[in-house]
């Protein structure tokens, strides 16, 4: 299986996503149209909508979550290597609101699920950068951003053996085409985990 590519469009097929730090990669089936970003997420055009990315998966692993996501310059919280710690973060998250986590299966793994989005009606022009940061990989920025009212993402977060890491699939807002969105949802249901053949990288 090749890897996903960096950036640009890709071909219908099962790509590779490596987690830092692991060596095992998520294994991620996707049909055509699609097109990569920074090697771990991918997005889709809806073409009778105005944004770049109507649908869009990310897959991957962040140490820290903003503890208010509209003031969260100075405001990221390391929230340790397990599954739960991220999930309480999230919950606890101001300005964003997240639904009760179910158990569900990611390949072998066992994880939990849920849903993360907007809380009520945030005024984006009052928060750092103009945008909500979710979570990031450090301190000095932000690697998840929303960027309107109405965005929208589905979690899945997996113990892999004591390192954790994730698959979202997010949509800007409920316009969408029901067909993209039912593709990306399809997408999502595809990525897996495969069992370990050694230990972690250290």
């Amino acid at each position: 299986m090749p890897p996903l590519p960096e950036s640009g469009d890709i071909d219908a097929g099962t790509y590779l996503v490596p987690v830092a730090g692991y060596k095992e990669p998520f294994e991620i089936t996707v049909p055509g149209g699609w097109f990569a970003f920074d090697g771990n997420s991918l997005g889709k055009d809806d073409p009778d909508h105005p944004a770049e990315w109507a649908v869009y998966l990310t897959l991957g692993s962040a140490d820290y979550v903003a503890q208010d996501a509209c003031t969260w310059r100075g405001a990221l919280a390391d929230v340790g290597p397990s599954v739960e710690a991220f999930i309480r973060a999230m919950a606890a998250q101001s300005s964003t609101a997240s639904t009760p986590p179910v158990k569900v299966m990611v390949g072998d793994y066992a994880g939990f699920e849920f849903d993360h989005s907007v809380e009520g009606s945030v005024d984006f022009n009052a928060c750092d950068g103009g945008k909500l940061c979710i979570h990031a990989l450090h301190t000095q920025g932000c690697s998840r951003l929303y960027s309107t009212q109405n965005e929208h993402e589905t979690y899945r977060v997996v113990d892999l053996e004591g390192q954790r890491a994730f698959v979202a699939v997010g949509y800007i807002d409920e316009s969408i085409n029901p067909e993209l969105m039912r593709e990306a949802r399809a997408v999502f249901d595809s990525t897996v985990f495969s069992p370990p053949s050694d230990q972690l990288i250290r």
